[in-house]
């Protein structure tokens, strides 16, 4: 595949693992021509993971991520190892690093990889020096790599594109598929206190890229333009999708025979799980007054006053369930290991994450006992307007019936 047919908002996330000074950092520069991480002697010299975005043909855009080594014993070393194993959850190819040696800690990594379904490769690190004959793992590939040299880069490379996961490279559409070529998409975008001066947010961006590449048509709109532009259009549109925040204005606007759906919404099934964030936007039913509730969102913006998931769904669920609930934010890659205290985890669209990241999440909750469903369903339930918002996506909506009772018997 080239870059050229890449699919939209692809990002490969790759992972540096190994001890320290395997040279993780040297072979990050020499993969990216750029001295993007600190080399030194001195052990330890990675501090939190340094992420690196490029293109890297015939991937296209990659994220390498340079961790430090999980044998750090330095005195900032429980913090850097902590922010390695994050790493672990949003890695979808492990580069395994090691200069020779191979024992219980490198069959640990290989290990939480293999428990993560993330293929791995083992690098063959400072392959110019002499090293120990050791035995390496005869079921996971290994490449000789000389960062001072060059040797092995090409190899390397070539290994990067073979195992590559497949779903990662062919990911689905966001709505495309929803809306077919030659049909026309409506986008409602607000711009309001929290919309970045002078562009669109990432999903808003990535929809009109996904309707581009399926031949469809596009017209994307404020919120109040909305109505006038439907009247002039000759026929409805296929499909109309709308910020979470504006849905009662939209679904009062929009014509009942005109799908409609959030952005939100269609990043859960994007990034995530739809139908298990759908049954998960159940658990609302069942929250009290004073039950914990973990709101989490991918991104680090700067929050206002009227920040969707600080003010706008905690206002929502708190009417909607009848009294306070005790929220938490987490933000970024920040997340809790122990999700037991929440009766529910409201998470964003995760536009700003990879699959693998978001997949992770939902797994961790299901594990955990805990219901995980997204923003956008959170809202369109709150406000009465789950079962609208689902009908785009015929597969779900009939399991969702089902799950109700309400199926075809």
């Amino acid at each position: 595949m080239t870059h050229a047919n890449a699919p939209r908002g692809l990002r490969l996330h790759i992972g540096l693992f190994g001890r320290r000074n395997v040279g993780k950092s040297s072979l990050l520069n020499a993969l990216t021509r750029q001295q993007v991480a600190i080399v030194s002697a001195q052990a330890g010299t990675t501090t939190d993971p340094v992420e690196k975005p490029m293109e890297l043909l015939p991937l296209g855009p990659v994220v390498f991520i340079d961790t430090a080594g999980l044998d750090d014993d330095s005195a900032l070393g429980d913090q850097r190892v902590a922010k390695t194993r994050q790493a672990f959850e949003r890695t979808d190819l492990a580069l395994l690093v090691t200069d020779g040696a191979w024992g219980p800690y490198e069959q640990g990594i290989a290990a939480a990889m293999a428990e993560r379904q993330t293929p791995v490769i083992v690098v063959r690190s400072k392959a110019d020096l002499p090293a120990p004959e050791v035995a390496l793992p005869p079921d996971l590939p290994v490449v000789a790599v000389s960062a001072q040299t060059g040797d092995g880069l090409n190899a390397l490379r070539h290994a990067l594109v073979d195992h590559a996961p497949a779903d990662v490279i062919s990911q689905p559409d966001i709505l495309g598929d929803l809306v077919g070529p030659g049909n026309l998409a409506v986008l409602v975008v607000p711009i309001d206190k929290e919309a970045p001066k002078g562009r669109l947010i990432l999903p808003q961006v990535q929809a009109i890229r996904d309707l581009l590449d399926n031949d469809a048509f596009c017209l994307v709109v404020k919120e109040r333009e909305l109505a006038a532009a439907l009247d002039q259009l000759k026929s409805p549109p296929k499909l109309v999708v709308t910020d979470s925040q504006v849905f009662l204005k939209v679904a009062a606007d929009t014509p009942p025979e005109v799908p409609l759906t959030s952005f939100s919404i269609l990043f859960s099934r994007f990034k995530g799980d739809l139908l298990s964030q759908t049954l998960g936007a159940l658990a609302i039913d069942t929250l009290r007054p004073g039950d914990r509730v973990l709101i989490a969102e991918a991104c680090t913006h700067h929050p206002i006053a009227e920040d969707i998931g600080r003010v706008k769904i905690p206002r929502w669920l708190t009417q909607y369930v009848g009294g306070a609930l005790e929220f938490t934010t987490v933000a970024g890659h920040e997340y809790p290991e122990d999700l037991s205290p929440y009766k529910l985890v409201v998470h964003c669209g995760g536009c700003t994450f990879n699959r693998k990241a978001m997949l992770n999440r939902i797994l961790q909750a299901r594990q955990a006992g805990v219901p995980l469903t997204n923003y956008g369903l959170t809202i369109a339930y709150s406000l009465g307007l789950f079962e609208r918002a689902l009908r785009p996506f015929p597969g779900v909506y009939e399991a969702y019936r089902a799950h109700r009772g309400e199926g075809r018997g």
